[in-house]
């Protein structure tokens, strides 16, 4: 198959795809509703179940929902039947997904939960199937029809239940009042975990505090840039910042300059240098080095020096 095709059978798929997610909308009722608010007020858990394709979704809302504050667990229908149904606890809302609701598995797990008086929820393209006529409340996953060409393997059917489940779990997030220190909590890992907690501070506690007078001889500001290793000073008078000098303002100074020797850190600084706060998130750190195309920012905690932070500390921590 030509590149062409290939690409223009790509775009297809991704069309009826968008489609059946686009006819999703018009699939919200008040059942939807009603199931976000019972899961809001419940004081169990969130069980999510099913089998094949949809047992792989149901794990990845598990996951994004105990991302954003509603704890969840994975339980495997088929294992279900087989002695893992004492994973549901008295006050656990059960969601069980499946495109037909008719599967053997469903048929005997569903009844099961009913009779441990435990709500049901279902996710499923067909209400009318013997999962959507057990469950208490059904969200609706009907799809026209599947990508695959001979409308077998489930693409469609299955990109619309993981909307579902993302729907679900963001309007539980809202009804919390989940915010991003909550997340913060929840991701404490990698470079988004990292965009969420890390400060300044953090980063100034760990780095060189290089800093000269506004007297200090232009050899003693090379000594004191080159010892710290961060291309930068900052210059203080009477404890306060009234400038920085940095590599090139160095080289700047040299290629302008016979004869440096009577030269003082005040006559090579930049006065008014770009400050931020050392209790301020290192992402907005980063956002006023991009925005004034420097790499180094002097940190001030009420008014007094604090520290550096230079750009390759936000590449080392990953928050580039």
């Amino acid at each position: 198959m030509k590149d062409v095709a290939i690409q223009s059978y790509a775009k297809e798929i991704i069309h009826i795809e968008s489609k059946a997610i686009e006819n999703l909308e018009n699939l919200i009722d008040k059942s939807f509703s009603d199931a976000v608010n019972a899961i809001y007020n419940s004081k169990g858990r969130v069980i999510l179940t099913g089998i094949g394709k949809s047992a792989i979704i149901a794990t990845k809302i598990v996951a994004t929902l105990n991302s954003t504050g509603t704890p969840a667990v994975f339980m495997h229908a088929a294992d279900a039947i087989h002695g893992d149904l004492g994973t549901i606890l008295r006050d656990d809302i059960v969601i069980c997904i499946s495109k037909s609701g008719n599967t053997p598995e469903i048929k005997v797990l569903a009844p099961l939960i009913k009779n441990f008086k435990n709500t049901l929820i279902a996710i499923t393209g067909n209400k009318d199937s013997f999962l959507g006529k057990q469950a208490d409340f059904v969200l609706n996953s009907y799809v026209d029809k599947e990508a695959c060409p001979n409308n077998l393997a489930p693409t469609t059917s299955t990109t619309a239940q993981l909307v579902l489940g993302d729907a679900l779990a963001v309007c539980l997030l809202k009804l919390r009042g989940f915010s991003s220190d909550d997340f913060a909590r929840f991701h404490p890992g990698g470079s988004l975990g990292k965009t969420l907690y890390l400060r300044v501070s953090d980063i100034t506690s760990q780095n060189m505090k290089p800093q000269v007078s506004p007297e200090t001889t232009t050899k003693d500001v090379i000594v004191e840039i080159s010892k710290n290793m961060l291309g930068v000073t900052a210059v203080l008078e009477n404890g306060k910042v009234v400038g920085i000098i940095t590599d090139g303002d160095l080289r700047r100074m040299l290629s302008s300059t016979e004869d440096f020797t009577k030269l003082k850190a005040k006559d090579i600084m930049s006065k008014n240098p770009k400050t931020i706060k050392n209790s301020a998130m290192a992402i907005d750190a980063l956002e006023l080095l991009e925005n004034n195309d420097i790499t180094q920012l002097i940190a001030v905690n009420s008014g007094e020096y604090a520290g550096i932070v230079h750009l390759h500390n936000l590449v080392k921590e990953g928050i580039i």
